[in-house]
C-alpha cells in the first residue's frame, strides 16, 4: 500500500470539518453516541439467513458490501440500462458530518441505506429522500495506527443488527433500527500497528473481519466472532508459525524470475530461525467470499514487512501475498495460491475474492475463485483445489519485473499502488466478463535497512512515484474465458474505488476528479456522466423502492491518491 498521512494517536490530533461546527478534532466529534433525526416507522426486516444467501438475485435490496457472499457486484435488475442511462439524474445527496476519504459501499434494506464515513460514523438514512434517521459516532481509543487513510468500507448486517471494524481495532455490533450499541469487542491491539477498515461479513451468526497492519509488522489474520455476543470463536493466522519459509519459489504466478538471491536466504534462515513470524505482515484488507455449498472462505493476504527490506524475512513469507482457502466453521486451513513469494514491492493481494463460474483448460465450465493483482493480472483459480487456471492479460504497463530495489531507486511498472488496488472488481456472468479499476503510478523502489520499530510503520525503504511520468487510470473489461482484455477505458488520473455491473448491460465508476461514469458494458462506450464535485473513490451500490431503481455512490476523495476530498453520498434515478 501507499502511505500517505499515517497516524498514531489520531484521535487526539486529527482534524476534521464538522457541518455547523466548524473545524473539531476527531475526538470531539467521534464521543461514542448515537443522535435522532427522524424516528424510522418501522425496522427494517431482520435480515435471515435466507435473505443473505440469496441476495445476489435481490433487485431490491444490496444487503452485503459487495452485494453477495459471491461478491460479484452484480446487480440483477435492468430498470436503469444502456438504452435509457443516459437520462440519469441525482435523486438527492446526503451530506455526513465528515469531510474526509469516503470508501463506504452502503448497503440497503426495505428503503433504509446504512452507510459509513472516516473515523467510523454509521448512518441510518431514507433511501428515497435522504432523509437522516439516526447517527452514530463511534469512540475512538487513544491509539490509533492506520495506513493510507482513516477509512471504513461499510458494515455488515444480520437480524436486526449491523457490524462495523473500527480503526481502533474493535468490532461493534449496533442497533439497525436506533443505532444504539450493542455490544464492541477488542479485536488487537491498535499500538502494535492494528486497525480495521474493512467492511465483515456475517454468515450464520458468524462475523468474520481480517485486520491492517502489515506495514505496522502485525501478525495477520481473519477471525470470526458471535454475532449475538461478539465472543471470539476462531482465529486462522495468515503468517504460520511454521513452514512460512515456503517452497523457496523462484518465479511469481506468472512464471516470471523474480531475481531472488536464495541461497542467501537460506543461510539467513538458518543463522537468524524461524521466529520472526509474529511481525511478518499478512494483512487481510477486503471482506472474504463464502461458498456456503463447500463451508469455504476465500480471501487474499497482503504484503510481508517489512515491505521493502527482505533480508530480515528469509523465505517466501506465507501466506502473503496469497489467495487463501479456510473452513468456515473451524477456521483451518484448506488452500493457498501465492502470487508474489518474498515481495520487495509491496504488490500484495487486497482486491476482494470474487466467485464466479470460468471454462478450465479443456473448455468446461467450473466453479472459480478470482482475484484482481496490484500487477495489473486477473487471475482465476480452480475453487476446490487453487490450482490457477489462467491469469489475464496485463491492464496496465509492466516494465522491468522484476528488478530488485535498491538504495537509489529502481524503476518497475506496476508501482506500489498497482494495477487495482483494493477496488472491488464486478462481474457480468451473462456476458462472461470481470471489470477491474486500474491505476498506472509509475514509481521508484528504494531500499534500506530497518530493524523492527515496535509498532510504527516499517517498511524498509520507500515507493516514490517520478513526478516527469505521467499518471493515469484504465477500467477494463476482461473474458473469465480466455483472460483476454475485450476492453479499456482510459481515464486521466488513478482509479481507486470500485466497479458495480449490472443486468442492463451497464458498468459503473467513479474518477478521481468528480466524474461518475456508465459505461456500455459490451463495448466499454462511455454512455453518461456526472460530475459529484470530489474524487468518486468508493464502488456504487443499486437497489429498488417501490418499484423504481436507483444507484448510489460516494464521494468524498481518497488519501492514498490525494483525490479533491467531500463528505457526500449521491443517489441517481431515472426522471
Amino acid at each position: 500500500m501507499q502511505f500517505r498521512n499515517s497516524i498514531a494517536a489520531v484521535a487526539a490530533v486529527s482534524a476534521l470539518w464538522v457541518a455547523g461546527a466548524g473545524w473539531a478534532t476527531a475526538q470531539e466529534i467521534s464521543g461514542g453516541a448515537t443522535t435522532s433525526a427522524k424516528a424510522m416507522a418501522k425496522a427494517p426486516t431482520a435480515v435471515t439467513q435466507d435473505m443473505l444467501n440469496a441476495a445476489g438475485g435481490d433487485a431490491k435490496n444490496w444487503i452485503h458490501p459487495n452485494g453477495s457472499y459471491d461478491q460479484t457486484r452484480y446487480y440483477p435488475g435492468a430498470q436503469i440500462n444502456a438504452t435509457n442511462v443516459g437520462k440519469l439524474k441525482p435523486a438527492f445527496v446526503f451530506q455526513t458530518a465528515v469531510l474526509e476519504s469516503m470508501e463506504t459501499a452502503p448497503i440497503v434494506i426495505d428503503g433504509v441505506m446504512f452507510l459509513t464515513t472516516s473515523f467510523n460514523h454509521v448512518y441510518a438514512i431514507d433511501a428515497v429522500t435522504g432523509e437522516e434517521y439516526w447517527h452514530y459516532k463511534h469512540k475512538l481509543g487513544p491509539i490509533v495506527t492506520v495506513c493510507c487513510g482513516n477509512n471504513n468500507r461499510g458494515v455488515a448486517i444480520e437480524g436486526g443488527r449491523l457490524f462495523m471494524g473500527t480503526i481502533d481495532a474493535k468490532l461493534v455490533a449496533l442497533d439497525a433500527k436506533t443505532g444504539k450499541l450493542l455490544w464492541e469487542t477488542q479485536i488487537a491491539d491498535p499500538e502494535k500497528g492494528y486497525s480495521e477498515t474493512m467492511a465483515p461479513a456475517v454468515v450464520d451468526g458468524k462475523v468474520l473481519i481480517g485486520t491492517n497492519g502489515g506495514e505496522y509488522g502485525v501478525r495477520g489474520f481473519v477471525k470470526a466472532f458471535s454475532a449475538s455476543d461478539g465472543k471470539l470463536l476462531w482465529t486462522f493466522y495468515t503468517i504460520p508459525d511454521k513452514g512460512h519459509e515456503g517452497v523457496w519459489a523462484a518465479n511469481d504466478a506468472t512464471g516470471r524470475d523474480m531475481h531472488r538471491d536464495i541461497a542467501a536466504e537460506k543461510k539467513m534462515l538458518a543463522d537468524k530461525g524461524g521466529d520472526f513470524y509474529q511481525t511478518l505482515g499478512g494483512g487481510v484488507w477486503m471482506t472474504p467470499a463464502i461458498d456456503l455449498k463447500t463451508r469455504t472462505v476465500f480471501f487474499v493476504a497482503g504484503n510481508p514487512a517489512p515491505d521493502l527490506y527482505g533480508a530480515i524475512r528469509p523465505g517466501d513469507n506465507l501466506y502473503t501475498d496469497s489467495m487463501i482457502a479456510i473452513d468456515l466453521d473451524k477456521g483451518t486451513y484448506k488452500w493457498h495460491s501465492q502470487y508474489v513469494a518474498h515481495d520487495v514491492w509491496d504488490l500484495d493481494a487486497v482486491s476482494a475474492p470474487i466467485l464466479t463460474q470460468a471454462k478450465d483448460a479443456s473448455g468446461k465450465m467450473v466453479d472459480v475463485v478470482i482475484h484482481g493483482g496490484k500487477t495489473g493480472h486477473i487471475y482465476v483459480h480452480e475453487r476446490n483445489t487453487g490450482k490457477m487456471i489462467r491469469f489475464s492479460e496485463a491492464m496496465i504497463p509492466q516494465e522491468n519485473m522484476w528488478v530488485l530495489p535498491t538504495a537509489a531507486g529502481a524503476r518497475m511498472l506496476p508501482g506500489a499502488n498497482g494495477g487495482v488496488e483494493w477496488s472491488p472488481m464486478a462481474v457480468n456472468p451473462k456476458l462472461r466478463m470481470a471489470y477491474a479499476a486500474n491505476l498506472h503510478q509509475p514509481m521508484t523502489y528504494h531500499v534500506e535497512a530497518s530493524p523492527y520499530p515496535g509498532g510504527k510503520l516499517w517498511l524498509g525503504g520507500a515507493f516514490k512515484t517520478i513526478p516527469s511520468e505521467e499518471q493515469w487510470g484504465r477500467l477494463v473489461a476482461v473474458n473469465l474465458d480466455t483472460g483476454k482484455v475485450v476492453w479499456g477505458a482510459k481515464t486521466p488520473q488513478p482509479l481507486i474505488g470500485g466497479v458495480l455491473a449490472t443486468a442492463g448491460d451497464l458498468v459503473f465508476n467513479g474518477e478521481a476528479n468528480g466524474w461518475f461514469k456508465a459505461f456500455d458494458a459490451k463495448t466499454g462506450k462511455e454512455l453518461w456522466k456526472y460530475n459529484c464535485g470530489a474524487g468518486v473513490n468508493a464502488p456504487a451500490v443499486s437497489y429498488m423502492v417501490g418499484g423504481k431503481q436507483y444507484v448510489a455512490v460516494a464521494a468524498g476523495g481518497n488519501n492514498q491518491i490525494d483525490a479533491k476530498r467531500g463528505n457526500s453520498v449521491f443517489v441517481f434515478a431515472l426522471p
